[in-house]
């Protein structure tokens, strides 16, 4: 059995989530927010990582990868198994959110087949868009946005601690604090911003409520759900990135909850 690290509310696992996930109890889980491996190589002398050198964005980049494990043809089948996980974890009416990049292009079309599992598995709701901004990646229809795969376990009526009428399936440049984040040569290759995981966090779970993050990387969804006032608990195979997971959480930990509840507005309204 693998050793959690404790840190306050949060446990923590170095690990191969194929080994540790399915020692976590069914329907223990409020709620889980993933950013699991695209299957792209990502960084791994990829076109990203060429395009980070040759503009300057990042120093050293073209001599440097930085790999995501299980980032190759295998992470469809660790996608496609860990939702059938999740519909096993989640409390009823608990919700999964899936960041899914690739923002609709091709040439593989990765969000209508996660989609599709998503509600073979465990059941879809929703897919929702990330307006990032400026143009990103891409030639013809250049990727401007990221998808997030919302599903909610069947039986139970959703965990949503909205009332209100205010919350789109679009999150719109600078909406919630989000902003697009341009990694540096020492960040995780695809960090997301704090505040797209309390975004959902907010969304889908109540204060005290656990929290699941079975890919966590530098444990961004970690410190978004302490700050949140949440428990959680993360997953992590890179000893490199779960140590950084680890100081990040330990710093939340120590700091006063910062985020505010972004629905707060849309709770002021009361549903016909």
């Amino acid at each position: 059995m693998f050793e959690p690290v404790i840190i306050g509310d949060a446990t923590l696992y170095l690990g191969d989530a194929r080994e540790i996930i399915p020692a976590l109890p069914d329907a223990s889980v409020d709620f889980i927010f993933i950013d699991p491996p695209y299957g792209h190589n990502n960084n791994n002398g990829d076109l990203i990582q060429r395009r980070e050198a040759a503009l300057g964005q990042i120093p050293n980049a073209g001599s440097s990868p930085r790999p995501i494990a299980n980032d190759g043809a295998e992470a469809n089948e660790l996608v496609r198994w860990f939702f059938g996980q999740a519909n096993r974890l989640l409390a009823r009416g608990g919700c999964c959110c899936c960041c899914c990049c690739c923002g609709g292009g091709g040439p593989d079309p990765q969000f209508a087949r996660w989609s599709l599992w998503l509600d073979e598995l465990l059941g879809f709701k929703q897919m929702v868009i990330w307006d990032k901004g400026p143009m990103g990646m891409g030639w013809h229809y250049r990727r401007s946005y990221e998808t997030v795969l919302v599903g909610e376990k069947p039986g139970g009526r959703c965990n949503w601690q909205a009332n209100g009428r205010t919350i789109e399936n679009i999150i719109r440049p600078g909406q919630y604090g989000i902003r697009k984040i341009i990694p540096q040569a020492d960040d995780h290759p695809t960090p997301k911003p704090i505040e797209l995981a309390a975004h959902f966090i907010s969304l889908h779970s109540a204060p005290d409520e656990l929290v699941l993050d079975a890919f966590m990387g530098h444990g961004g969804t970690g410190v978004a759900a302490i700050l949140a006032g949440r428990r959680f608990t993360g997953v992590e195979i890179d000893p490199g990135y779960f140590a950084v997971a680890c100081r990040r959480i330990e710093e939340a930990d120590r700091q006063p909850r910062l985020f505010p509840d972004t629905t707060a507005k849309a709770k002021q309204e009361v549903l016909c």
